[in-house]
């Protein structure tokens, strides 16, 4: 079995989900996380999760690209979600500077205040950084939580400052990608540390790049990664989904 630990599966992204995720369950992949983005999204994620119960299960969190219109009692809400709903995880969550860092405090401050709430209920996070490691390493320092650094695209160095606080890497398309760096990292990082991952409908990996993303797109980031390590898939999907099942409670 394998697991696309990072999804976003919703009406605006997909015309028809049950197909997605059929096509995720004819190639293997028998769990799908879900993640929200904004205020938004959070009942969207939770709605698809009830529907498609036992395969797609709900991650909810702001997204730091998303915090223009937070608002203090969004918190509230996204708290409200967290304590009547069973969710996976808290997440997307993060700090994102690629744009720039105008309303940097606000991430953090809202980075923060999630981080506290993944803390009291007792979850394990999914975490977003994007040209902002040191903040993100110094922020998820001062709390005692656990989870999934998504997407990432860091050093050797950075990789083994995550691992050494607990953090899974999160692994997905931009590996197979033909200029990234990223390839030459993994080589030294062993398979127990990593979780695999689509972003989709982002980030399809080579050399389905026309094509939007699907979770069934997983087996081809196992498939290189595989290649990769010289070991074999069935090794890469065994070590990553057991992975996903020590951080997730499925």
């Amino acid at each position: 079995m394998l697991i696309d630990t990072h999804a976003h599966i919703d009406s605006n992204n997909y015309e028809n989900i049950l197909e997605v995720i059929n096509n995720a369950k004819t190639d293997n992949v028998l769990k799908i996380i879900n993640c929200a983005l904004d205020v938004f999204t959070c009942e969207k994620v939770l709605e698809i999760s009830r529907k498609y119960k036992n395969i797609v299960y709900p991650s909810l969190g702001f997204h730091p690209g998303n915090l223009d219109d937070l608002l203090e009692d969004d918190l509230k809400t996204l708290e409200k979600y967290i304590k009547n709903n069973k969710i996976i995880a808290i997440g997307e969550i993060g700090l994102d500077y690629y744009y720039g860092k105008n309303n940097r405090e606000k991430q953090i401050t809202f980075f923060k205040k999630q981080l506290q709430l993944a803390h009291k209920y007792n979850l394990p996070v999914i975490v977003h950084s994007r040209e902002s490691t040191l903040d993100t390493l110094n922020t998820l320092k001062e709390y005692n939580v656990k989870g999934v650094i998504h997407c990432f695209n860091g050093s050797l160095e950075t990789a083994k400052e995550y691992i050494k606080m607990g953090f899974y890497l999160g692994i997905g398309g931009l590996i197979t990608f033909k200029n990234s760096k990223l390839k030459e990292v993994i080589k030294y990082i062993p398979l127990e540390y990593l979780l695999l991952e689509t972003d989709c409908p982002y980030m399809t990996p080579e050399p389905y790049r026309k094509f939007k993303n699907e979770p069934k797109y997983i087996k081809v980031v196992a498939e290189y990664i595989a290649e990769l390590k010289s070991v074999s898939v069935e090794e890469v999907e065994k070590i990553t989904t057991n992975n996903a099942f020590k951080i997730f409670d499925f």
